[in-house]
């Protein structure tokens, strides 16, 4: 993989988050991130001001990897580096927007479930894929099935991820890190219960360094 993929890779989770308030949750919830040792972000377009949410974040904590999700027009790509965001994830394979983003040179995840989405993911020349909604669409038994004949993709597995299944998924060598929102729950952020989140993201972390351990 790139050094980029490897970054997010390293890190093994990257929370999936919607900020309803972005100037009053950005700045805090980054800090909560990075004190649980979890320094990456997908902030989802399903709440306006996306774009605002990943310039604040970015702010706060510069060395962060910030990028959006529920990618699904190209005006979204364009706000987002607007924005200083680094990465892109949409939910499923649109060559238009895949073709967009490598233009702008911001690197893309996007959703792959099926063969043929893996075999548009290959024209790209992509190496890291989401996989979403993971439980829902089969989940490991199906991403380490789909491996076989295209083993040259990392999955970044999203939807149904828990504290419960993570080390299950990570413990695949096919699994490149996972994306969930357990950590970032609208509960969690709209309530302000920082040193919950970040307590939260240091088990997953644990989980991630336990499940690679051997």
């Amino acid at each position: 993989m790139n050094s980029f993929n490897e970054r997010i890779s390293k890190i093994g989770i990257v929370p999936v988050i919607k900020l309803n308030n972005p100037e009053r949750d950005a700045a805090p919830l980054a800090k909560a991130l990075c004190d649980g040792d979890v320094p990456v972000a997908e902030v989802t377009f399903r709440a306006a001001g996306a774009d605002k949410a990943i310039s604040l974040m970015r702010k706060a904590q510069p060395d962060m990897i910030i990028g959006a999700g529920t990618v699904t027009t190209t005006a979204h790509i364009d706000a987002t580096i607007a924005a200083g965001g680094q990465f892109i994830v949409t939910p499923g394979f649109d060559p238009e927007l895949v073709a967009y983003a490598q233009k702008k040179n911001i690197p893309i995840f996007p959703g792959c479930t099926t063969a043929s989405d893996y075999h548009a993911a290959l024209k790209f020349g992509l190496e890291l894929i989401k996989f979403f909604p993971a439980e829902q669409s089969g989940g490991l038994a199906k991403i380490k099935a789909l491996s076989a004949p295209f083993p040259q993709f990392k999955v970044m597995p999203t939807g149904g991820i828990s504290l419960k299944n993570l080390g299950e998924y990570l413990k695949a060598p096919v699994i490149a890190a996972c994306g969930g929102s357990f950590m970032v729950t609208a509960d969690l952020i709209d309530n302000q219960k920082w040193d919950e989140i970040t307590a939260l993201c240091k088990q997953a972390r644990a989980i991630v360094e336990e499940s690679r351990a051997k």
